[in-house]
């Protein structure tokens, strides 16, 4: 869910203007994690929105999450589940994005319907892409865990069968990039293509490691226990940003264990974290309590992010940008319900991420791109 994955109990279990049909490998109209909350709000745009413009929804229908640029900012990738036309799990799609008023969004299957994927990303060759997969354990989706056994508590399977895969683009020539027990997934590359940075399980925690994609040697980046995931390059490569949760009480190191031996974590609270890119100098951002998650850079080094910290209830979640010290937050989405999942295009002109306005107060989340105006 690289790219991946998560926040609390709307994120966790955790999207008029193109249509599209169900034509074989073609999307009909996904997100892994709304279930509880849907949206009441039937808009594109909200007037406070004052940094997005010509905004453009192109899914509509099912869950589609995590929809990332290729790095000519042609395509996006992403992770669409939609019961309705037979996709019971996240599987991984990819489209050219529309370039004049009228043209459709026709996305493509990669990932063949097998198994639970996730997290996908684009190589810097445009010709391949990086997701992580259950498929080799079973075709089939992964069981969900029964959260009746841990008091209703949100909870996130970290599935041991997830490793991480490079294909074409026809799903085909795939090789497997990630071989230790446990969980691998959660995978983004450096901006020149060469570095893919990963949360894994191999070491019993849930922390980044980077590898080098040609030499395919692998370093662990963070030490502290507790969840690390969901990291990204800045856009010179020189540092990363993720989420984590540091378990402080003995209690809450505890549960975290109890928890991690059975491959579950509860991943309600969350805070931003930076590092050079060796994982030296690493800092705390935010200290807001609550989700803070799913954080990306902008160009121009100020950081954005998605969060639930306003809401006693713990809902909804919004976009927030931020100074690289965690200074000056700023709201920049206002849907209420979900917004989530930025990225900017490679030239910083424009944004992607996923929502779930104009969906009929239903639960469909959709994926939105816009021009960004600073």
């Amino acid at each position: 869910m690289k790219k991946q994955f998560l926040a609390p109990v709307i994120i966790i279990t955790l999207i008029s203007i193109f249509s599209f049909q169900n034509d074989g490998n073609k999307l009909k109209a996904y997100s892994p994690y709304i279930t509880h909350y849907a949206s009441t709000g039937d808009t594109i745009l909200y007037p406070e929105e004052k940094h997005f413009r010509n905004i453009q929804q192109l899914t509509f229908g099912g869950d589609n999450a995590e929809a990332y640029w290729s790095f000519d900012g042609k395509y996006l990738v992403f992770q669409h589940r939609n019961p309705k036309e037979g996709v019971l799990c996240d599987q991984i799609y990819y489209g050219k994005v529309p370039q004049k008023p009228g043209e459709k969004f026709e996305p493509k299957l990669i990932s063949g319907n097998k198994g639970r994927t996730t997290c996908a990303f684009f190589t810097k060759d445009g010709k391949h892409i990086i997701y992580a997969s259950t498929y080799l354990e079973s075709d089939t989706c992964p069981p969900v865990p029964d959260r009746s056994k841990y008091g209703n508590k949100y909870i996130w399977p970290i599935y041991s069968s997830f490793d991480i895969f490079i294909s074409d683009l026809n799903g085909k020539n795939i090789k497997r990039l990630t071989k230790t027990p446990g969980y691998d997934a959660e995978a983004t590359l450096s901006p020149d293509g060469k570095k893919m940075i990963f949360t894994s399980m191999r070491d019993g925690d849930l922390d980044l490691y980077i590898m080098d994609l040609a030499t395919k040697k692998v370093k662990r980046i963070t030490h502290e226990l507790g969840y690390d995931g969901g990291a990204w390059f800045s856009a010179d490569g020189k540092k990363i940003i993720w989420r984590a949760s540091r378990p402080k009480t003995q209690e809450e190191i505890a549960e975290y264990k109890s928890l991690l031996k059975e491959n579950l974590v509860i991943p309600l609270q969350m805070e931003v974290f930076t590092a050079n890119a060796d994982g030296t100098d690493v800092k705390q951002v935010t200290h807001l309590g609550e989700a803070n998650w799913a954080p990306n850079y902008l160009h121009d080094g100020r950081i954005i992010f998605c969060s639930n910290h306003e809401y006693p209830k713990g809902f909804p979640f919004n976009m927030y940008t931020m100074n690289s010290d965690g200074t000056h937050i700023e709201k920049i989405s206002h849907d209420n319900s979900f917004d989530a999942f930025p990225m900017f295009s490679p030239d910083g002109k424009k944004i992607v991420f996923c929502s779930t306005r104009n969906n009929g107060g239903g639960r469909d989340i959709n994926i939105f791109i816009a021009d960004w105006v600073n």
